[in-house]
């Protein structure tokens, strides 16, 4: 009921009546040529239905009419696809002729139920009216003429919005996607999530190592107050906060989408750029780095970088300056990561639920392999294993 009093103040209702009417056009002009005929419209539509890009014309008329809160979504009620299986035309065809169905019935309304106020509100101006003229089903006296004039309109509009609402429910089954088309469109969201979700790890990674470097190095230089330590202190901070930037700027090229190619992601073959970063911080790195890496796979060697990172930031993060020992190495079929250092005093790295760790365990599910991280022996181990045989 409160549907229905709020009809008529919205605009999608007077969208919808102008979709029910559309049809009519096309009886009408008929009409004109043959009207013994009526019923021909109905035969004439129905082939076109067979034609790819009708459901295209349908669709866009529909959502723009119907549901025009959905207008431009690709994830709508209501599809904006030309037919690519027979079942999408049959499905045109049935939408073509319940339509012009529908059109009748609101016509008929549109022009019945208007006619018929005016003949009550003749009536009870004390007009007589001829028989062949009279559309009601009967003549009330006068003064019960007057307290019907709103009735045919209030029964026009309640037939106006349950014909809407009807047309809507037919289009969004006859007109929505098909189930290839709902495939494709996850697909395209899947996608969409998937690059999000490395784009917030990237940022996560290269920005977080940077401003953990940088916290590190101040508060070291501003302790230390020897003023060549502090100028490699800032050295450090420089070079870092450089490779943010980089890394910052290529995802925001990404972002908005730019025809620019990206600047070139960091890999294996610039770790001695973290294990710098990490010495400089003051951690003593023993670093063994075997095999080669500058030809491992582009993927491998990306994330493996990533990886590798993480692990060094959360050593600075969470642990301090303190002795870390890396290794890398491309075996035969895989890439093996390393690096441990001592536990941490608190409780910080213990859960091993923070998003940097489930980070890294992502990167490596992602590529076929896996990524540990927990305690080991006393200390504290990332290990990864990616394989190299199925990225190539």
């Amino acid at each position: 009921m409160y549907r229905l009093l709020r009809a008529p103040l919205r605009g999608v209702t007077y969208t919808r009546w102008l979709h029910l009417l559309v049809p009519i056009l096309i009886v009408s002009i008929w009409l004109f040529i043959e009207p013994e005929w009526p019923w021909m419209p109905a035969l004439i539509v129905a082939p076109f239905g067979l034609i790819p890009w009708v459901r295209l014309a349908e669709g866009l008329q529909a959502q723009f009419l119907l549901t025009p809160h959905e207008r431009g979504k690709h994830d709508g009620s209501i599809s904006t696809a030309a037919s690519e299986r027979w079942g999408d035309r049959w499905r045109t065809i049935a939408w073509l002729e319940i339509r012009l169905v529908l059109a009748g019935v609101a016509m008929l309304a549109t022009v019945w139920l208007p006619v018929m106020t005016l003949e009550l509100i003749l009536t009870g101006a004390g007009k007589a009216l001829g028989a062949d003229d009279v559309l009601l089903p009967f003549v009330p006296p006068r003064w019960a003429a007057f307290l019907l004039v709103p009735v045919p309109l209030l029964l026009l509009l309640v037939v106006v919005v349950l014909l809407g609402e009807a047309v809507t429910a037919i289009a969004a089954r006859l007109l929505g996607p098909s189930a290839a088309e709902r495939l494709t469109a996850l697909e395209a969201r899947t996608e969409q999530l998937l690059e999000r979700t490395r784009i917030a790890r990237e940022l996560h990674d290269s920005i977080g190592h940077a401003l953990t470097v940088a916290v590190i190095q101040a508060g070291a230089a501003r302790a230390a107050g020897n003023p060549e330590f502090t100028d490699r202190a800032l050295c450090a901070i420089e070079e870092t906060g450089r490779a943010a930037l980089e890394d910052l700027e290529r995802v925001l090229l990404v972002l908005r989408e730019s025809a620019q190619p990206p600047s070139q992601r960091p890999t294996l073959a610039d770790a001695d750029r973290l294990l710098n970063s990490a010495r400089a911080s003051g951690s003593t790195v023993d670093a063994e780095l075997a095999g080669p890496l500058e030809q491992l796979p582009g993927p491998v060697t990306r994330e493996g970088y990533r990886i590798l990172q993480e692990a060094l930031t959360n050593v600075l993060r969470h642990c301090g300056p303190v002795p870390v020992r890396v290794r890398i190495e491309a075996a035969v079929g895989r890439l093996d990561l390393e690096v441990v250092n001592p536990l941490p005093d608190g409780p910080a790295l213990m859960t091993g639920t923070g998003s940097g760790l489930r980070g890294m365990r992502e990167r490596a599910a992602l590529l076929g392999g896996e990524a540990e991280t927990g305690p080991h022996e006393g200390s504290w181990r990332v290990r990864a294993r990616l394989p190299l045989e199925r990225i190539r």
